[in-house]
């Protein structure tokens, strides 16, 4: 079920809350296994087949780390970690790769017809971040019921945040309810849940009609004027953000009214002034994952240039792996790891970057390669990149209207999470939100919902 649905937030949600409630209150040893037992019910929703890939996975990950315990055998989890990357690969990779190889003259590359699993991606990488602490000695054992959660808890299952244990296990044994706090925990969090619908519905959606058919236009293979090249892609440069950060203010919201805090994952990533700034504030879990996980094992910035160079290629390229089975998604990675070695270079040659110039740079850059991200593939691109650049009409009808107010949102508005934290506690403040909510209701009831952009990855 959607977050900006019906279902979830007139049924799922009230029940969720009500059961878990009464477990705090009367029963608080069940209190964990409710919220295990509601985010199972929750995945299993949108596809039950799927369920079992999740509980067996939660469950043969627990079993390996318990075996890991008793034997200190770092095999075991190197073993884990390549099962969880293999089951991976088969759902989100094989046919990718097998397109790859079908392109060598005379090979076989057989293909299947395999859907891909909601969330895959995001609970694989919860099992890495584990894994590899535990293996360092950095982590602790947890029982079943709370590894469970930690892996499957559902504001953030099906994408994200990407929260490291660290971040949040201490968190499950506490009372929430009983906190001094608890009012203005759930009162902010309900703010959160209604600033997030708000971006993914009176936003993000809306800005999906301006891109959406110039980038269908262009993978049909039509010539895209200026106008709607420009239209379409900043259409997606705002809808994508909308979208996404969305998506993480709910999480985020949903998470404290079921008294857990998850870790923010953006900053006004469009008011970055260099490519490292950007990445320290969109999705920022993720980027935190490529540089623990990926980036500072491949030898980072302690072994040399050449080393960081290649470090920096390696992670974004994979990273843009991550993101879609396509090499339109491996070019976007590209483009921003040469955009990084780039800045390095910058960075070590002494030379300056006014805040203006370096801002203008990035969002030029960062809105160029969504392109890449959006496009089904390079033929497609390259349709739009030829409407940007004046080699096709000139068009008309750009709808800037449409675009102000997102734009100035994104690039000069307050997160949500700064904004909700800020606010203090006041009637009008409730009344406000109450509007908007009944506002956003009317907006699902009337339209086709959306699915969240990252529920692909």
């Amino acid at each position: 079920m959607l977050f900006n649905s019906f279902v979830f937030l007139l049924a799922f949600l009230p029940l969720a809350l009500a059961l878990h409630w009464a477990a705090e209150r009367f029963a608080p040893r069940w209190r964990l296994p409710v919220l295990v037992a509601l985010s199972f019910a929750f995945y299993g929703y949108w596809d039950w087949r799927f369920l079992p890939l999740l509980v067996l996975s939660i469950g043969l990950n627990w079993l390996i780390a318990e075996a890991f315990q008793k034997t200190k055998s770092g095999a075991l989890i190197t073993l884990a970690i390549v099962l969880n990357l293999a089951v991976l690969a088969v759902f989100k990779y094989f046919n990718f790769f097998a397109d790859l190889a079908g392109m060598i003259p005379g090979l076989p590359a057989p293909k299947f017809d395999i859907a891909l699993p909601l969330g895959i991606s995001f609970f694989t990488f919860h099992h890495i971040m584990y894994l590899t602490d535990l293996r360092r000695g950095q982590a602790p054992r947890y029982d079943l019921v709370r590894y469970a959660l930690y892996i499957a808890f559902f504001p953030q299952v099906l994408a994200g945040p990407l929260v490291r244990w660290r971040e949040i296990m201490h968190q499950l044994d506490e009372r929430p309810y009983q906190r001094p706090d608890a009012a203005e925990r759930i009162a902010r969090g309900l703010l959160l849940l209604t600033a997030g619908l708000a971006k993914k519905v009176l936003i993000g959606d809306p800005l999906a009609e301006y891109a959406n058919p110039v980038f269908a236009a262009a993978a049909a293979g039509k010539v895209i004027s200026l106008m709607e090249a420009w239209q379409a892609t900043l259409a997606f440069t705002f809808q994508i953000y909308f979208d996404f950060s969305g998506y993480t203010d709910m999480a985020l919201g949903l998470a404290l009214l079921f008294g857990i805090v998850l870790p923010q994952n953006f900053e006004a990533p469009y008011r970055s002034l260099s490519i490292q700034d950007f990445w320290r504030r969109w999705h920022m879990t993720l980027s935190r994952f490529l540089r623990d996980y990926l980036y500072i094992p491949l030898g980072g910035s302690r072994s040399g240039l050449p080393t960081q160079i290649w470090a920096l290629f390696a992670t974004m390229a994979l990273g843009g792996l991550w993101h879609g089975a396509g090499l339109t998604f491996v070019a976007w990675g590209v483009a921003h790891g040469l955009a990084l070695i780039v800045a390095l270079f910058w960075r070590r040659a002494g030379l300056p970057m006014p805040a203006a110039l370096g801002w203008v740079l990035t969002f030029l850059f960062v809105m160029l390669c969504w392109v890449l991200f959006r496009a089904t593939n390079f033929e497609a691109a390259l349709a739009i990149y030829k409407g940007l650049f004046g080699l096709g009409p000139i068009g008309t009808g750009f709808k800037w209207r449409a675009l102000l107010p997102a734009a100035a949102f994104a690039i000069i508005g307050p997160t949500a999470w700064n904004l909700v934290h800020k606010l203090p506690p006041a009637r009008w403040l409730a009344i406000l939100a109450g509007l908007l909510f009944v506002i956003i209701l009317l907006k699902i009831g009337e339209d086709a919902n959306y699915e969240f952009i990252y529920f692909q990855f």
